[in-house]
């Protein structure tokens, strides 16, 4: 069975044909500048890389163009699109109605619309997609895996928010938590790699780039995580704030005299760990200004950051009454030694002692703990996109 794996943004898409059998990739790919100028697709198998710079005015030109490079008779890896069994589709937000993946019907193409309200900036995106691949291939089943769908979970004292309870049961302010497929994934690593069923461990997972999150995963069940109503709460990211005193809203609104979507732009776009350094959201520009340039604003990015994760994973050590292992994953968590060694530093009061020689490594699941370390730690590569071809292998047998 091959599963085409669809990933939509605003103006990109990420792809990935996965075969089932042996859960091999066959080919991944990226759809950059949809409806912009200077549309590009770059697809990678066999260890080349096919280009096609095309003018896409939307998603569905975008998926014609992914279709016909997995099929084309030079670059691509399949003969005849009836090879592809079916399509999952990653979706941010599922609100309450789903708890799980769920084959794609009139009714959830429905509630995915209704759900927009709750992520304006990415579930239209994701409803272009299915739509664009249904059209295309009318005939092939397709899937919704969502982000939201693992936190589902939560206990009622993690995700409702001390406000009005009216604006949970009427407007359906509460916790969702994002990064859902990843936190999956590597909590259920994790314990495939210590020998142990996930149902009796206690795990946190901290999924750290551009976006972060930290989740609590208890007997194999989400229990808390650090993202909320929106993927803005928790802790300082690339260029998200993440949790701060929500009067400093009001306050900047009338000292600075700016508009609601003004404060909005400027806690999702401007603020983390960009708005500290002034350097840049990438980790990497921050750690060369902080390490080689000396500059201080950059080097207060960092150690807030980790300091941010730090607090979490003490605060759900504490409300899962301890930890066996914690997990780094994406790719900050996964590609920088240092971040894991800061955020450690310091968590030997939990078991958790990081052999610095261990840590040395990059993009590869291994233990990084010490032989006497009573807390497990590792670094473990995400997989999102095998997450969603499994969820839609299993609901299409």
């Amino acid at each position: 069975m091959k599963i085409l794996v669809i990933n939509c943004g605003s103006s990109s898409l990420k792809y990935q044909l996965i075969n089932m059998e042996n859960e091999e990739c066959l080919a991944l790919g990226l759809v950059e500048r949809i409806g912009i100028e200077g549309s590009i697709l770059t697809q990678k198998a066999s260890g080349e890389k096919y280009i096609i710079e095309e003018s896409m005015k939307d998603h569905t030109d975008a998926i014609r163009l992914v279709l016909g490079a997995l099929v084309d008779p030079k670059h691509g890896v399949i003969k005849e699109l009836s090879e592809i069994d079916a399509v999952g589709h990653r979706i941010v937000h599922g609100g309450e109605k789903y708890a799980s993946s769920v084959v794609v019907n009139d009714e959830v193409m429905k509630n995915l619309k209704e759900c927009s309200k709750l992520a304006p900036l990415h579930n239209p995106a994701n409803i272009i997609g299915i739509n664009a691949c249904k059209a295309l291939m009318p005939n092939t089943p397709m899937v919704t895996v969502f982000d939201t769908a693992f936190h589902q979970t939560m206990p009622e004292v993690a995700y409702v928010y001390p406000l009005p309870y009216e604006l949970y049961t009427n407007n359906g302010v509460r916790k969702y938590g994002f990064h859902g497929t990843s936190h999956k994934f590597v909590s259920e690593k994790a314990a495939e790699m210590m020998g142990k069923d996930i149902k009796d461990l206690k795990l946190i997972t901290c999924h750290l780039g551009n976006g972060a999150s930290i989740s609590a995963i208890k007997n194999g069940k989400s229990i808390e995580t650090s993202m909320g109503f929106t993927p803005l709460e928790g802790i300082a990211m690339g260029t998200r704030c993440g949790s701060i005193d929500p009067a400093i809203i009001v306050y900047i609104m009338q000292e600075l005299n700016l508009t609601i979507d003004e404060v909005n732009d400027l806690m999702n776009k401007k603020s983390g760990v960009l708005g500290i350094s002034g350097v840049s959201s990438d980790f990497r520009d921050i750690e060369k200004a902080a390490w080689e340039d000396g500059n201080h604003r950059a080097q207060l990015a960092l150690d807030i950051f980790s300091y941010k994760v730090k607090k979490f994973i003490g605060s759900y050590a504490a409300v899962m009454g301890g930890v066996d292992a914690i997990i780094f994953t994406a790719g900050l968590g996964e590609n920088s030694p240092e971040t894991r060694e800061d955020v450690c530093n310091g968590l030997e009061f939990l078991g958790a002692v990081l052999d610095k020689s261990k840590n040395k490594v990059r993009g590869k699941a291994v233990e990084l703990n010490t032989v006497d370390s009573k807390t497990k730690i590792f670094v473990i590569p995400t997989n999102e996109e095998l997450v969603i071809a499994r969820d839609t292998q299993a609901l299409i047998k």
